[in-house]
């Protein structure tokens, strides 16, 4: 058979075959680049700081195109109800959240049982390393900005301690505070009274989160990842049809060889028969 494919006409038919796969790879290539491409990069406009009361409302399911908008809201703290978040990194330090709910000023009052009077959103304030550490949270008329993150989900505290949660879940501390909440928190980053800054400081107990937008992810695109699979399939085909013609070229000649040695062994056959009668 490989007398068979070194004929010229094969040679150059092999050629054509690789040409034809090295251009299906290539396009293979190409759509399993478009099959993976990052998403819509993240809209600038999340770092315009916005008012809370327009850009979500208590009751309503957190939309995802309001997740890590800058906003800004003001209120009272409610000291009392403060809480920790346990197991939270700080420069790779395992810490505490503090987190103290905001009576927010203008948020529309939820009706129905069990909604209270004021509409509250929890306040991811700052890092300690102890608990020993946390402080009350300043009094008197806040003017807070932060970014607006959805709730985390819940999970159960196998070690439940005192005033520290496992996870910052919304609707695990609504339950826990008995109040009307935002389905999301802020993650503070100025909390000014009275003209003064009094919220984390790096020079204090406790720290600045400095809570960043979440970078855009990768998205795959299946058709695409089909078609660079097609592609590769029909790279091997072009090579596989070279094989096939070739072989069904040396099936032929094995065929002919055949047909001229029966023939001759026919026509020997007869010249002996002849021979015989003679």
């Amino acid at each position: 058979m490989l007398k068979t494919a070194l004929k010229p006409r094969w040679i150059a038919g092999l050629i054509l075959a690789l040409v034809l796969s090295a251009a299906f790879v290539l396009l293979s290539q190409w759509q399993f680049g478009r099959s993976s491409q990052a998403e819509t990069p993240t809209d600038p406009a999340i770092e315009r700081v916005k008012p809370l009361t327009q850009t979500l409302k208590p009751g309503d399911f957190f939309h995802g195109s309001v997740a890590d908008q800058m906003v800004s809201a003001s209120g009272d703290y409610d000291a009392a109800k403060q809480v920790l978040v346990k197991d939270r990194l700080l420069n790779g330090q395992k810490g505490y959240w503090v987190v103290t709910p905001l009576k927010v000023d203008g948020a529309p009052v939820l009706k129905g049982a069990g909604a209270s009077t004021v509409t509250y959103i929890p306040v991811a304030r700052g890092w300690i390393s102890d608990p020993g550490q946390a402080t009350a949270p300043p009094s008197g008329k806040i003017q807070l900005e932060g970014r607006l993150v959805p709730s985390e989900a819940p999970i159960v505290d196998k070690t439940p301690e005192a005033n520290v949660v496992s996870t910052l879940s919304v609707a695990e501390l609504i339950n826990r505070w008995g109040v009307s909440s935002y389905p999301g928190f802020v993650g503070a980053s100025s909390e000014i009274s009275d003209g003064a800054q009094v919220g984390a400081n790096d020079s204090t107990a406790l720290k600045p989160l400095h809570l960043k937008a979440q970078p855009a992810g990768d998205s795959v695109n299946w058709l695409n990842l089909f078609y660079a699979l097609e592609w590769i399939v029909f790279a091997g085909f072009a090579l596989f049809i070279w094989w096939r013609l070739v072989k069904d070229d040396y099936q032929r000649e094995l065929e002919e060889r055949e047909d001229e040695t029966l023939d001759s062994q026919g026509t020997a056959a007869a010249a002996l028969t002849m021979d015989e009668k003679n």
